[in-house]
């Protein structure tokens, strides 16, 4: 019988791990990328073609979710699997970033955040208890718990406060899970430590996390403004600090070039809109760079983003047409190119732990990567 959740290392290379995670929706390999499905699809891709670049599990929303189409419609309709039709694991996060960041009028209290919509303005609370049944509702299989993230530039007394709280939201999340039924009965839920920059703050978030106890963790409050080498600094020593046993999630990261080095320092899992959202304005991640197919030079370049790449048929040149015209198959066929890349980073990254020479992986990658004025740590 396919259990629940089971989380096995298969390699270890220095902090690194690959193995896999087994789930009653499919097996997740990592370290593993997932693209960002925030409105129910992936931009610009069909279902079948985001499991043809190897992704073997989805980011979804809470909050876009909640406000449109709504949790209960999205009950009634099937879930977010038979609605979208996806039939691989799901990760749900939370809701309370995009709260922060997308709402106006937002106002944080024991209970929850109050906010009001970035779409027509109305007013809703979204609680510990209240983010664990969207994500119910909408039938996820990975569940994140409810937290309030603050910049990481506030002070350590606001940043503690913050930090203090999620705690207390991640044991009415887990309390709120486990009364979730047969839907707790074969999901699984992810705790998030936060504490900015800060050793000390993360360390208590991380003693209160494992107190709790949860599936796997979340290294939350990073990528935002930081920088890559205060990011790995951070991650020098917050992934430890966690159940060597379960999986680690560094949430909205990143960059190819992110993820290289904190997969070095023992993240297993990362998402990020950075594939889709780049490959709609233009710009293409290769294993020389990233390249921006709007400029001129690529008007008359032949040469395909990737020989490899599922869009080798077309040349750079087309893609700088349909991109500079406006046209929908340009950001389809660069979000495809660029979603294959960042698997094939993941499939490399996997196969380079397994056989012990991560490092010169790495090294060789970067010094590839480089090439486009693209300093990595």
């Amino acid at each position: 019988m396919t259990p629940r959740f089971a989380f096995a290392i298969t390699a270890t290379d220095g902090a690194a791990r690959t193995g896999a995670i087994a789930m009653q929706r499919g097996t997740i390999r990592t370290p593993a990328f997932m693209p960002v499905g925030t409105a129910a699809t992936v931009k610009g891709m069909k279902p079948a073609d985001v499991a043809a670049s190897g992704a073997d599990i989805l980011l979804g929303n809470t909050y876009h979710l909640m406000l449109r189409p709504g949790a209960e419609r999205m009950a009634r309709l099937g879930g977010l699997h038979g609605f979208m039709q996806w039939d691989k694991p799901i990760l749900t996060d939370s809701g309370g970033y995009q709260v922060m960041s997308l709402s106006a009028l937002t106002k944080a209290t024991e209970e929850g955040v109050a906010f009001a919509s970035h779409l027509d303005g109305s007013r809703h609370l979204l609680s510990p208890e209240r983010s664990i049944e969207i994500q119910r509702l909408l039938g996820s299989d990975i569940v994140m718990a409810f937290d309030e993230l603050v910049p990481t530039t506030a002070t350590r007394e606001v940043q503690a406060r913050a930090m203090e709280r999620s705690m207390r939201w991640a044991r009415r999340s887990r309390e709120a899970f486990d009364a979730g039924g047969d839907h707790a009965g074969r999901a699984a839920l992810f705790g998030i430590q936060q504490g900015a920059l800060d050793e000390g703050l993360r360390r208590a978030s991380a003693d209160a996390l494992l107190d709790i106890g949860f599936d796997g963790y979340a290294v939350g409050g990073l990528a935002v403004g930081e920088g890559q080498e205060a990011m790995f600094a951070c991650l020098d020593y917050a992934p430890g600090q966690l159940d060597p046993a379960k999986p680690r999630y560094l949430m909205g990261v990143g960059k190819p070039d992110d993820i290289v080095g904190a997969v070095e320092r023992g993240i297993d899992m990362f998402d990020c809109v950075l594939p889709t959202r780049s490959g709609r304005n233009g710009q293409a991640f290769t294993w020389d760079g990233p390249l921006n197919i709007r400029n001129a030079k690529f008007a008359e370049d032949r040469s395909p983003l990737d020989p490899d790449s599922p869009t080798a048929a077309w040349s750079k040149a087309y893609l700088h047409h349909l991109v500079r015209s406006g046209e929908m198959l340009g950001a389809m066929l660069m979000t495809e190119h660029n979603l294959w890349f960042y698997q094939r980073l993941m499939q490399g990254l996997r196969e380079a732990i397994a056989d012990g020479r991560l490092a010169a992986f790495a090294a060789q990658f970067r010094a590839r990567y480089r090439r486009a004025g693209k300093p990595t740590s």
